[in-house]
Protein backbone atom coordinates (compact mmCIF):
# COMPACT_ATOMS: atom_id res chain seq x y z
CA UNK A 1 0.00 0.00 0.00
CA UNK A 2 2.84 2.37 0.84
CA UNK A 3 4.47 1.85 -2.56
CA UNK A 4 1.18 2.42 -4.36
CA UNK A 5 0.70 5.71 -2.52
CA UNK A 6 4.30 6.68 -3.20
CA UNK A 7 3.88 5.87 -6.89
CA UNK A 8 0.67 7.90 -7.08
CA UNK A 9 2.35 10.82 -5.32
CA UNK A 10 5.33 10.66 -7.69
CA UNK A 11 3.06 10.49 -10.75
CA UNK A 12 1.08 13.51 -9.54
CA UNK A 13 4.25 15.51 -8.91
CA UNK A 14 5.57 14.58 -12.35
CA UNK A 15 2.33 15.66 -14.04
CA UNK A 16 2.35 18.97 -12.18
CA UNK A 17 5.98 19.58 -13.13
CA UNK A 18 5.25 18.66 -16.74
CA UNK A 19 2.24 21.00 -16.87
CA UNK A 20 4.31 23.84 -15.43
CA UNK A 21 7.09 23.13 -17.91
CA UNK A 22 4.54 23.09 -20.77
CA UNK A 23 3.20 26.47 -19.61
CA UNK A 24 6.73 27.87 -19.56
CA UNK A 25 7.47 26.53 -23.04
CA UNK A 26 4.19 27.88 -24.39
CA UNK A 27 4.82 31.30 -22.90
CA UNK A 28 8.35 31.35 -24.30
CA UNK A 29 7.12 30.37 -27.77
CA UNK A 30 4.33 32.94 -27.52
CA UNK A 31 6.76 35.70 -26.55
CA UNK A 32 9.08 34.76 -29.43
CA UNK A 33 6.45 34.32 -32.13
CA UNK A 34 3.31 36.21 -31.17
CA UNK A 35 3.93 39.02 -28.69
CA UNK A 36 5.34 41.47 -31.23
CA UNK A 37 1.82 41.81 -32.66
CA UNK A 38 -0.52 40.49 -29.98
CA UNK A 39 1.37 42.01 -27.04
CA UNK A 40 3.01 40.42 -24.01
CA UNK A 41 -0.36 40.10 -22.29
CA UNK A 42 -2.19 38.94 -25.43
CA UNK A 43 -4.59 41.87 -25.75
CA UNK A 44 -3.46 42.94 -29.23
CA UNK A 45 -1.19 45.80 -28.23
CA UNK A 46 2.21 44.58 -29.38
CA UNK A 47 4.79 47.02 -30.73
CA UNK A 48 3.98 46.05 -34.34
CA UNK A 49 0.18 46.22 -33.93
CA UNK A 50 -0.03 49.85 -35.03
CA UNK A 51 1.75 48.98 -38.29
CA UNK A 52 -0.72 46.26 -39.24
CA UNK A 53 -3.34 46.69 -41.97
CA UNK A 54 -5.88 44.76 -39.87
CA UNK A 55 -6.82 45.12 -36.23
CA UNK A 56 -4.76 42.74 -34.12
CA UNK A 57 -7.23 40.80 -31.98
CA UNK A 58 -7.04 40.14 -28.29
CA UNK A 59 -6.19 36.52 -27.61
CA UNK A 60 -7.49 36.67 -24.05
CA UNK A 61 -11.15 36.59 -25.07
CA UNK A 62 -11.18 33.56 -27.36
CA UNK A 63 -13.19 31.50 -24.87
CA UNK A 64 -15.58 34.35 -24.08
CA UNK A 65 -16.22 34.82 -27.79
CA UNK A 66 -16.91 31.07 -28.15
CA UNK A 67 -19.64 30.57 -25.54
CA UNK A 68 -17.10 30.03 -22.76
CA UNK A 69 -15.26 27.18 -24.49
CA UNK A 70 -11.70 27.57 -25.68
CA UNK A 71 -11.67 26.79 -29.44
CA UNK A 72 -8.54 24.63 -29.29
CA UNK A 73 -8.67 23.15 -32.80
CA UNK A 74 -9.38 26.52 -34.43
CA UNK A 75 -6.53 28.11 -32.47
CA UNK A 76 -4.11 25.34 -33.46
CA UNK A 77 -5.09 25.63 -37.12
CA UNK A 78 -4.82 29.41 -37.08
CA UNK A 79 -1.35 29.38 -35.50
CA UNK A 80 -0.12 26.66 -37.85
CA UNK A 81 -1.68 28.32 -40.90
CA UNK A 82 -0.60 25.65 -43.37
CA UNK A 83 -4.10 24.36 -44.07
CA UNK A 84 -5.35 27.76 -45.21
CA UNK A 85 -7.07 29.04 -42.05
CA UNK A 86 -6.53 32.78 -42.07
CA UNK A 87 -9.01 33.55 -39.32
CA UNK A 88 -8.05 37.06 -38.39
CA UNK A 89 -6.35 38.64 -41.31
CA UNK A 90 -3.77 38.17 -43.98
CA UNK A 91 -0.70 39.56 -42.17
CA UNK A 92 -0.63 36.62 -39.72
CA UNK A 93 2.51 34.59 -40.46
CA UNK A 94 2.18 30.94 -41.36
CA UNK A 95 3.96 29.69 -38.25
CA UNK A 96 3.82 26.05 -39.29
CA UNK A 97 6.10 26.83 -42.24
CA UNK A 98 8.36 29.09 -40.18
CA UNK A 99 8.75 26.58 -37.35
CA UNK A 100 9.47 23.81 -39.88
CA UNK A 101 12.10 25.90 -41.65
CA UNK A 102 13.78 26.74 -38.35
CA UNK A 103 13.96 23.06 -37.38
CA UNK A 104 16.86 22.58 -39.76
CA UNK A 105 17.74 19.44 -41.67
CA UNK A 106 16.46 16.85 -39.22
CA UNK A 107 14.09 15.05 -41.54
CA UNK A 108 10.44 15.67 -42.29
CA UNK A 109 8.95 13.61 -39.45
CA UNK A 110 11.17 15.14 -36.77
CA UNK A 111 10.56 18.63 -38.13
CA UNK A 112 6.80 18.05 -38.10
CA UNK A 113 7.01 16.88 -34.50
CA UNK A 114 8.76 20.11 -33.55
CA UNK A 115 6.16 22.19 -35.42
CA UNK A 116 3.26 20.46 -33.73
CA UNK A 117 4.89 20.74 -30.31
CA UNK A 118 5.47 24.49 -30.67
CA UNK A 119 1.98 25.15 -32.05
CA UNK A 120 0.35 23.08 -29.32
CA UNK A 121 2.40 24.69 -26.56
CA UNK A 122 1.32 28.16 -27.76
CA UNK A 123 -2.31 27.02 -27.91
CA UNK A 124 -2.15 25.67 -24.35
CA UNK A 125 -0.57 28.91 -23.19
CA UNK A 126 -3.34 30.92 -24.86
CA UNK A 127 -5.91 28.72 -23.15
CA UNK A 128 -4.27 29.57 -19.82
CA UNK A 129 -4.58 33.36 -20.31
CA UNK A 130 -8.31 33.50 -21.05
CA UNK A 131 -10.30 36.12 -19.16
Amino acid sequence: MFFKSLTTCFATMTLCATAAMADDLGKTEYMNACASCHGASGVGDGPLAELMTVTVPSLTTLSANNDGTFPMLEVIQTIDGRQGTRGHGYPMPIWGDRFKASAGDIGPMAAETIVRGKVLSIAYYLESIQE
